[in-house]
């Protein structure tokens, strides 16, 4: 087998990953978003049906994706996990923009054990980590508890069932999902730059921002779309910690399934949010071709 026949027959393996995984649900969505609910197995109607001539006739209906528009519910869905999200990952990028770049600029003998407290989190339970935040935010855990004895406050903060308390738990759990690819950026970068700078009279917060920040570019749209695109979709965070003002679109998706059985809607609600999704992979992308164009 030729190089490039065997080249083109490695390529054809990811694309029909990428058929069998990604399209063909994709379409099944649309399919089930075209009809209607109904009571019975499956939970809705099929798009074609054959009538008294025997002729096909098409059944389907664009109802699920007039509600859409027409009810407000999903509009504030969709606007509530588009802020939630974006604060989630301004407040990650936040965080980890100190937290990678120590990690990086630590010694050797540290990086293994500061990375592995990074990403330690990950092996126990999504569910049980939120659960402890409940217990940390309600008004006898123990912030509230600690503040009270310290005299800093005196009443409990109403911070459990708030947007507040949303953030943090999502804050949280894709803080190491932003340290991650800003650590892999950051390492790279050579001391001799951070050197030069130094020895040109920048101070080391002007050497951050004039020099390592910008080379970090990659690592941060990266980071950035690790955090932003599973926070639009996060169903526990908000249902556990948040409050009946907190309505985002993982919360009105499980609704849709599971409580009202509307599956139409679901379906359409699922595509919605996938269409919005696409914006930042495509404004990556295209960032990323404009830095490959040599100067």
């Amino acid at each position: 087998m030729t190089a490039a026949r065997f080249v083109s027959t490695t390529a054809w393996l990811p694309l029909g990953w990428m058929a069998v995984f990604l399209l063909l649900p994709v379409a099944i969505l649309l399919r089930v978003s075209l009809s209607e609910p109904r009571f019975d197995q499956p939970p809705y109607t099929e798009l074609f049906a054959i009538d008294e001539t025997g002729h096909w006739v098409w059944e389907g209906s664009l109802q699920a994706w007039r509600w859409l528009f027409e009810d407000p519910t999903y509009r504030d869905a969709l606007l509530g996990s588009l802020v939630m999200a974006s604060l989630t990952t301004i407040a990650c990028l936040l965080l980890s923009l100190p937290m990678a770049w120590a990690i990086a600029r630590a010694p050797l003998a540290w990086r293994t054990a500061l990375l592995l407290a990074v990403i330690l989190p990950f092996w126990t339970s999504f569910l049980i980590r939120v659960y402890a935040w409940i217990s940390l935010l309600k008004p006898e855990g123990l912030i509230n508890t600690t503040l009270l004895g310290t005299g800093i406050i005196d009443t409990p903060l109403l911070i459990l069932h708030t947007n507040a308390a949303v953030l943090i738990g999502m804050t949280y759990a894709y803080l190491p999902f932003m340290v991650l690819p800003l650590y892999a950026t950051f390492v790279r970068i050579e001391d001799d730059l951070l050197q030069a700078a130094a020895d040109l009279g920048a101070t080391p917060w002007q050497t951050f921002l004039r020099i390592s920040l910008p080379l970090a570019w990659p690592g941060v749209l990266a980071g950035c779309l690790l955090v932003f695109i599973p926070a639009m979709g996060d169903f526990v965070v908000p249902d556990l910690l948040g409050g009946p003002d907190n309505y985002m679109l993982g919360t009105a998706l499980w609704n849709e399934f599971f409580r009202n059985a509307d599956w139409p809607t679901a379906s359409a609600l699922a595509l919605t949010m996938l269409l919005v999704l696409l914006a930042p992979l495509a404004l990556l992308q295209r960032l990323q071709r404009r830095d490959e164009v040599p100067a």
